[in-house]
């Protein structure tokens, strides 16, 4: 064991690994697209642990790499390949520390696992409506820290909406308590806000008090089946105008997806006729599950007559409701079965993307002719998972890989910038966005960012190469900043 190790395993509350072994799954993405060095793992279990590690390597000035459940897909959760830095896994801090249904809030610890939070919610008659495919497995400080949005976001928004207040340990150790229930908090600078969507390099968030909602009454789901986007979007357009505050998901699958998934899925995909589209609806609030089912069949019924629809399926029972979301969750495994899928977390004003997927789609044609547009997303906020996807054997023919995902990136980030969207969505930006960063971000927005990671975090110990582009002038410590 290191000197650092040992004396960072000596500190109240804190296990450290640095076997290989038992180091190994936190040094590589669970996608296994990213891997990295570090000279060992800390399991904090307490605010008041993480405080003394970070101290300590604020100190030594040792690189620090938060880890949650890593499920990041940008590269965000695991250690760069230098070494000589530390991993910081807060999966031990996982403790529900209140709930209060009165008060519609719980407290937890950063590293409680999504599900565990939503289940803990459920116990006392509410909602907590962060919905995401890896909620099995990521934490509650990686959904802040990436401000996760997910399947719900139509109707409850991203992380950044459902955060009452935060626990943070900055970089030099000192924590910053601001967990609060209140809603309403007009003194000054909200500091929250500044570390929602961090990514953990300006500090990091050890608690959160989350908003809780009075769960529906009523819910249920539909799969339809579509003729074309065109028809699909004015159709969720429509549904959102007919049900105000109701309508809770809007799920997009081309049936390129579709097909992945009935080919890899070993329950299969839903038994509906072949579309060029699929939406998935969710739909709840004051009126019963069967309320809701009359009211879908009704509102539908003209669409499926004049053939738009070409079929449609409204779940009976929470069994049918599984098997189609079960669809929707199982199409990033699936994918990974299907090839090379080069993902893109766009994001585009919802009235702009029948236009992005149509110019996406032309524009990958013709450069590569060999890839398969594969779309999935919530088109209820305008974000999209625009997929260009290879066989194992086409991309395997690809001589210059690294170039043809930088080159399918900025087409279809130019693209969505273009249209008055974003290249990051809901993913983040991680480490393999900070490219991005500086050709879609202007200077201004750029400086601030960079003037808020001096101020924060002037050693650049925390996390490191994710987010932002940072360095340091080693003869002015804290003081001159050079922008990479």
């Amino acid at each position: 064991m290191t000197d650092h190790a040992s004396t960072l395993g000596h500190i109240k509350d804190v296990t450290v690994l640095t076997a290989a072994l038992d180091m190994a799954p936190h040094l590589i993405d669970w996608r296994k697209r990213h891997t990295g060095q570090a000279e060992c793992v800390v399991f904090p279990s307490t605010t008041q642990a993480v405080s003394e590690v970070m101290a300590y390597c604020h100190a030594n000035r040792i690189r620090v790499f938060p880890q949650g459940g890593n499920t990041s897909v940008c590269g965000g959760s695991v250690p760069d390949g230098q070494g000589g830095s530390i991993v910081l896994n807060l999966s031990r801090m996982n403790r529900l520390r209140e709930i209060n249904p009165d008060d519609d809030s719980m407290v937890v610890d950063a590293g409680c696992i999504l599900a565990n939070v939503q289940q803990a919610a459920a116990d006392v008659d509410r909602l907590f409506p962060l919905r995401l495919g890896a909620e099995g497995s990521c934490q509650i400080g990686g959904n802040i820290a990436t401000n996760a949005g997910g399947t719900a976001a139509v109707r409850y928004g991203v992380m950044r909406d459902l955060v009452l207040g935060l626990e943070v340990v900055l970089p030099d150790g000192t924590i910053i308590d601001a967990i609060k229930t209140v809603r309403k908090d007009n003194s000054g600078f909200d500091l929250k806000h500044l570390f929602i969507g961090s990514e953990g390099t300006i500090g990091i968030i050890t608690g959160a008090a989350l908003k809780l909602f009075a769960r529906p009454r009523g819910m249920t789901t539909a799969a339809l089946a579509i003729r074309d986007i065109d028809t699909a979007l004015y159709i969720a357009r429509d549904l959102r105008g007919a049900l105000p505050g109701e309508i809770s998901a809007l799920e997009l699958l081309s049936d390129s997806e579709m097909e992945i998934v009935r080919e890899f899925r070993a329950e299969g995909a839903l038994r509906m006729r072949q579309a060029p589209w699929y939406l998935i609806v969710e739909v709840g609030g004051r009126s019963t599950e069967a309320e809701y089912r009359d009211i879908l069949e009704t509102l539908l019924m003209p669409e499926l007559e004049s053939g738009a629809l070409t079929d449609a399926i409204l779940a009976e029972n929470e069994r049918q409701r599984g098997e189609i979301w079960g669809v929707r969750h199982s199409v990033t495994e699936c994918n990974m079965h299907a090839g090379m899928g080069l993902t893109h977390d766009i994001a585009v004003p919802i009235g702009k993307l029948d236009q992005y997927i149509k110019q996406a789609e032309a524009e990958l044609a013709e450069a590569y002719p060999d890839a398969v547009p594969v779309v999935v997303g919530h088109i209820g906020d305008g974000n999209l998972h625009y997929i260009a996807m290879f066989t194992h054997e086409a991309w395997a023919a690809q001589t210059a890989q690294e170039a043809v995902r930088d080159h399918v990136g900025h087409m279809f980030y130019d693209i969505a910038v273009g249209l008055g969207g974003t290249f990051s969505a809901e993913h983040g930006v991680g480490s393999i966005h900070t490219g991005d960063m500086e050709r879609y971000k202007s200077s201004s927005s750029l400086r601030m960012m960079r003037d808020m990671k001096a101020a924060f975090d002037p050693l650049g110990i925390a996390n490191p190469g994710r987010m932002l582009k940072f360095s340091i002038d080693e003869n002015a410590l804290g003081g001159e900043i050079e922008n990479e």
